[in-house]
């Protein structure tokens, strides 16, 4: 009985040990540059739809504004801008009741005619990254690339590509199209590749990741630059939880033994030739001789 209650205690204690809130905010067209009057589409992919995530952005004019209430229709956990303004600029993330929080997306809206199409999210080191100097309609015209400033190089077909990124390729981007003008910069992050795979997550430990952190596939599963994770220590709650066990077992085992005196405290009654032995003892008179 003891041991089936401790063994059902560990079960509980191990589900009780780290909850987490996590989405992943996306956006399409996937891009982080946008042309005056285009359609929007921002979605939270949620991996607890009970969180009730809602995307939430700071613009120019806006702080922690909730879509739908102050900007965009909302939909569930999405969120659509029909027609996107240069004042619709900003940053966006998706935010649960409880306050955890996706990862940060920056649109950066023009009314120009040139746009970067740049990842909209973070990439790893090793991975290959094609930037498209895009005008209004579609057109392959010759377009320069810029990094902090400095040119580097032209290219006939209007994009670029940049093979096994590291750290220093990270930056502010830009390019530029002469018939047509320059698009607004765009800063490209790029993540470190883990050397070696991570720990195994113990079952009394909880983690939470980090700016730096991303997973092997930046396409089909970007990194979260910002997440907040709820955690309960499931080592506590064990520790509780057993004691308590332990505390009730005790308390019964010395309820029952309570019932049952131990044999040397027993008594039995005298025999009858004790008894008579006691009575001879009682007729005894001593005399005394002066």
């Amino acid at each position: 009985m003891e041991g089936t209650s401790v063994q059902r205690l560990l079960v509980v204690s191990s589900l009780l040990i780290c909850s987490t809130n996590q989405a992943r905010l996306t956006v399409s067209p996937s891009r982080s540059q946008m042309f005056e009057g285009d359609s929007v589409s921002l979605s939270c992919e949620e991996d607890d739809s009970s969180a009730g995530w809602r995307l939430r952005r700071n613009t120019t004019k806006q702080t922690r504004a909730e879509c739908g209430a102050e900007w965009g229709k909302s939909s569930g956990s999405s969120c659509i801008i029909s027609f996107i303004f240069p004042l619709d600029s900003g940053v966006y993330w998706c935010e649960s009741r409880e306050g955890a929080t996706s990862n940060i997306i920056s649109i950066t809206v023009t009314g120009g005619s040139v746009i970067l199409q740049s990842p909209v999210l973070p990439v790893m080191e090793g991975h290959d990254v094609t930037l498209h100097c895009k005008t209004k309609t579609p057109s392959n015209l010759p377009a320069a690339f810029y990094k902090d400033g400095s040119l580097i190089r032209t290219e006939a077909t209007g994009h670029m590509t940049i093979h096994h990124v590291t750290k220093s390729d990270e930056g502010l981007y830009k390019c530029n199209i002469g018939s047509d003008g320059e698009s607004p910069p765009s800063w490209i992050t790029v993540t470190e590749k883990p050397t070696t795979p991570g720990p195994t997550p113990t079952p009394t430990s909880c983690s939470s990741s980090s700016p730096s952190s991303s997973s092997t596939d930046t396409t089909s599963h970007p990194p979260f630059p910002v997440r907040k994770v709820v955690c309960v220590s499931g080592l506590v709650v064990l520790v509780l939880l057993v004691s308590v066990v332990l505390l009730v077992n005790l308390y019964l085992w010395r309820k029952s033994k309570g019932n049952h005196l131990p044999v040397s405290m027993v008594m039995t009654p005298p025999t009858q030739a004790e008894q008579g032995l006691d009575d001879d003892d009682d007729d005894v008179t001593t005399e005394h001789h002066f």
